[in-house]
């Protein structure tokens, strides 16, 4: 049934590279705010697309933030539906200098394409696109199951805006699945879907001291330095066995299965290859007792990801600054929830905060921790999409990233996710020299064609 849809995709390979490409080049950087115009220029690109190949009632969706770009086809009659989800935002590029050419013009070398949102998530995004064009090509103007597409330009940012339309308008994207394509597989050349993910909750620290910056040499020993407060709060929050010591933190979580631990156990993972080539540390760190995989996929973690204020500059200006700011993050599992574990680490904060500053904390965004049974038919359905282009068994591993959309589905829309990705894990996702393997992107949108044409047998 497939041999037209996958022959239309192999021939236009180079089309659907050079419309990546083009992609790519809109820098849509949803943090940024002098980027809210390209973030818009990106849904509209990816709306022309959806028009023009087909799809039905396609139309940007206004949001409080940037906005969702829709698009249906429901002309199959008796046949499941499948909602088709992405990202078009991306993360900022920074640090520039790290990169070996420049982040928003895409160029090919060793195989990959190289630019910031290559695997996350335009390419992965653009894959289920061309899977869906191959198939409209296939079938005359039709489709072999019903299909809508919701995607989201606030990804990167929380997904605050895609969370209020999926709770507010759920009878607008009734499905029997979701597809989500934007993770990645455990090791090249073997097949993955993810069957979890851990939530998170990105906060931010105030520290204020003085009512204005001070000068250090008259002032410092008697004015409170919020930097100094800030590090000491800081190194509070976990200790030398990088556990997380805010009380009760743990109390909830839900342990992976035996049978879960065993498979992990067979994967083919080498721990100082992983040291070498994807983190390139000294040495890896992390939570005592467990193995890496685990500490990466079904631990909770907390991270410091910036501390502005205070001088930067180049040269020296002895300031003790009024105020200091951290970011700092923390992943969630199973039974953890954002809004409980946000509770016990602001309160904490409160406990750590030493005499001379006010200290304030802030949520920015959230999201909940999900696990993806695989005793649905669906499932199945990927896996034998999978095995039929990559020759092999499909493995199932839990991620250690966040994608707040995925519980929001699971919640409001009641239908099981499936999370197909085809990144690889040194495809350095939000960091310098950011790829995507193309010929993952070339099997990716064969696997989606066989996916989506199982999904309507």
């Amino acid at each position: 049934m497939s041999k037209k849809a996958l022959e239309f995709a192999t021939k236009n390979q180079g089309k659907a590279l050079a419309e990546l490409k083009e992609f790519l080049r809109i820098p849509s950087i949803s943090t940024l705010p002098d980027h809210a115009g390209d973030v818009r220029k990106a849904a509209v690109f990816l709306a022309d697309e959806l028009k023009r190949i087909g799809l039905e009632n396609v139309r940007l969706i206004e949001t409080s933030g940037h906005p969702l770009v829709y698009g249906d086809w429901l002309g199959a009659t008796a046949k499941p539906t499948v909602l088709c989800y992405g990202h078009y935002d991306v993360q900022p590029p920074d640090p520039l200098d790290e990169w070996l050419s420049p982040p928003f013009e895409p160029v090919e070398r060793n195989g990959n394409i190289y630019a910031r949102g290559a695997v996350d998530d335009k390419g992965q995004l653009w894959m289920q696109v061309k899977a869906l064009e191959a198939l409209f090509h296939e079938y005359g103007g039709k489709l072999p199951v019903n299909v809508r597409v919701l995607c989201e330009g606030e990804e990167e940012v929380g997904g605050e805006g895609i969370a209020e339309y999926v709770q507010q308008h759920p009878e607008a994207l009734k499905a029997d699945v979701a597809l989500v394509c934007d993770t990645e597989m455990f090791a090249p050349e073997l097949p993955t879907l993810c069957v979890g993910l851990r939530g998170m909750i990105y906060t931010e620290i105030e520290v204020r001291g003085a009512k204005t910056d001070l000068h250090s040499g008259i002032y410092g020993g008697a004015a409170p330095n919020p930097f100094v407060a800030l590090a000491q709060i800081i190194a509070g929050l976990k200790d030398a066995n990088e556990h997380i010591c805010i009380p009760g933190f743990y109390d909830d979580l839900q342990p992976p299965t035996e049978d879960e631990l065993a498979a992990w156990k067979r994967l083919p993972f080498d721990e100082e290859h992983y040291r070498q080539t994807e983190v390139g540390s000294p040495e890896l760190v992390g939570e005592k007792g467990y193995s890496v995989i685990e500490r990466v996929s079904v631990r909770p973690t907390l991270d410091v990801h910036g501390m502005p204020g205070g001088f930067t500059g180049a040269g020296a200006k002895t300031v003790i600054p009024a105020k200091a700011v951290a970011k700092v993050s923390m992943r969630l599992v199973p039974n953890m929830t954002s809004a409980g574990a946000y509770e016990k680490y602001a309160a904490y904060v409160q406990q750590l905060s030493p005499r001379g500053v006010t200290v304030e904390t802030r949520l920015i965004h959230s999201g909940e921790p999900v696990v993806i049974g695989t005793d649905n038919p669906f499932v199945q359905k990927a896996v034998k999409a999978m095995h039929e282009i990559w020759k092999k068994d499909t493995v199932f591993v839990r991620g250690g990233g966040s994608i707040p959309i995925v519980g929001e589905f699971e919640r409001h829309l009641k239908v099981p996710v499936i999370l197909m990705g085809f990144g690889l894990p040194d495809d350095n996702l939000h960091a310098p020299n950011e790829k995507f393997h193309i010929a993952n992107f070339y099997r990716g949108i064969d696997s989606i064609i066989l996916f989506l044409e199982n999904c309507g047998v």
